[in-house]
């Protein structure tokens, strides 16, 4: 099947960017063959632009490329002392190893393993290994007012998921009606854990009136302020909180499931940091699930958790320094490998919360073009949101929008959103079998974030309608 001359394509787009609403904005637009990478349609190709969230496909591609779709995290319980009967004399070690997939159970897991190791009681510290990463805990363009939040976790390489979406360093905050005397809201913590303090500051109203629930952690505490109207009839209102220290979160959850299997610590053991003598002996570990299959909430849930521990982790394998500076560079190095030059981008960091990261859409076009011929490929297109698909860990963030055909279950694609930026990259086929690679970066404006979105289906909608002439 041959093509077209651009110019009829070009004259789609065109009239779609004549969007009033994209007055006074900067829109890149590029449009790729993906069997040929042949140069379909480009406006302002070339400009700069912030990626938001479509930088994750760049980290995504770096992962597969340096650590491989098998790689999986560790994390190591470990112990310098000495078993006699059923006291441990020694400290107690856990080494994280950047696993952000480690979960309540996992810990549930280990006491259970030294339970059945004949171990009752500890006479040592219990000690959090952080040291994999290095200790700066959120990267540079991060805004302060995302830190409370699961957009904002702090990166440690010794941290906790409250649940299987794996937003590391949070916990989830669920306000809902009680039959409480002071006629404030019952909130609950999962994982329950003492290592936050919740200040409820809730009221309780009748029914049917308005709810109205702030969660949100006060800075440089584990204090999480939750705040507004519960009506008595109302719904869960339900929040994934960041923890300040992550390792120390992880410490406080370990000690109590240690506690549950009945294994004690003497009275002058503490909670502390620090890293792992050398002599130290594993007791037992847990490997994450691998690289592949983590892809799939990073990309598809947009998760900017992973996206920054994953540009650690390929700095602390291919540099040996788990730091966001060596990790970037790693990525810049793979980026210029896929035929971008080094001079025309600007990464900041693993997520694309950075509003400094500049990168174009024929670069990004160019991106997704040559990792089509990778071994690793299929993970990464799979691990794409699918337009219009209801299941959560299928559609993504696409799961609500373009749910109608052409476009339903064809367009699979990576979504972004930061203030004054929305971004859409990936892959579509056209209505007569030609599989397409788009990349619509959407910079400086000052509309609804919706109005952007809608410009974007629209650009893809046409897209998957469109023909080649034979």
């Amino acid at each position: 099947m041959t093509r077209t001359e651009s110019k009829p394509l070009e004259e789609k787009i065109n009239a779609i960017l004549e969007n009033e609403q994209l007055e006074g904005a900067v829109v890149g637009v590029t449009v790729k063959h993906a069997a040929t990478g042949d140069l379909l349609f480009s406006h302002n190709g070339n400009i700069r632009l912030h990626p938001a969230s479509n930088m994750k496909l760049l980290t995504g591609a770096a992962a597969l490329e340096t650590l491989g779709a098998d790689y999986r995290f560790q994390t190591e319980i470990l112990s310098d002392g000495e078993l006699k009967g059923n006291i441990l004399h020694g400290n107690l070690y856990i080494k994280g190893k950047g696993d952000p997939t480690l979960l309540k159970s996992d810990l549930d897991q280990f006491a259970r393993e030294l339970k059945a190791q004949g171990i009752e009681t500890i006479d040592g510290d219990l000690v959090g290994d952080d040291t994999w990463y290095d200790n700066i805990r959120l990267s540079q363009d991060l805004n302060w007012s995302d830190e409370p939040f699961h957009t904002g976790s702090q990166v440690s390489a010794l941290t906790l998921s409250p649940n299987e979406d794996y937003d590391a360093g949070t916990v989830i905050v669920e306000v809902m009606p009680s039959e409480n005397a002071e006629g404030k809201a019952q909130v609950r913590v999962i994982p329950e854990t003492d290592y936050v303090t919740i200040v409820n500051q809730t009221k309780l109203v009748q029914a049917g009136e308005a709810q109205e629930i702030s969660i949100e952690r006060e800075h440089g505490t584990n204090n999480i302020i939750v705040e507004g109207t519960m009506p008595v009839d109302g719904t869960v209102s339900r929040s994934w909180v960041s923890v300040w220290e992550p390792a120390g979160y992880v410490l406080t959850v370990f000690r109590d499931a240690l506690a549950e299997e009945g294994i004690q610590f003497t009275d002058e053991s503490r909670d502390v940091a620090g890293a792992t003598p050398e002599q130290a002996k594993i007791i037992t570990s847990k490997k994450s699930i691998p690289l592949s299959e983590l892809l799939v909430p990073f990309m598809k849930l947009s998760n900017n958790g992973i996206g920054e521990t994953l540009t650690k982790e390929m700095g602390k394998q291919m540099h040996g320094a788990g730091t966001w500076d060596k990790g970037l560079e790693v990525m810049e190095d793979v980026v210029t490998e896929l035929g971008v030059e080094r001079e025309s981008f600007l990464l900041r960091d693993g997520s694309g919360m950075s509003h400094k990261t500049l990168i174009s859409a024929n670069n990004i076009a160019q991106i997704l073009y040559e990792i089509q011929n990778k071994s690793w490929f299929d993970a990464f297109e799979d691990s794409l949101p699918v337009a219009g698909e209801e299941d959560r860990l299928v559609g993504g963030t696409l799961r609500n929008r373009l749910t109608t055909e052409p476009a339903k279950g064809n367009v699979k694609a990576k979504t972004g959103l930061i203030t004054g930026v929305s971004t859409l990259s990936g892959y579509v086929t056209s209505l007569d079998g030609e599989k397409l690679i788009f990349s619509i970066l959407i910079n400086n404006h000052l509309g609804p974030s919706e109005a952007m979105q809608e410009i974007e289906n629209e650009i893809v909608t046409m897209l998957a309608g469109n023909e080649f002439m034979e």
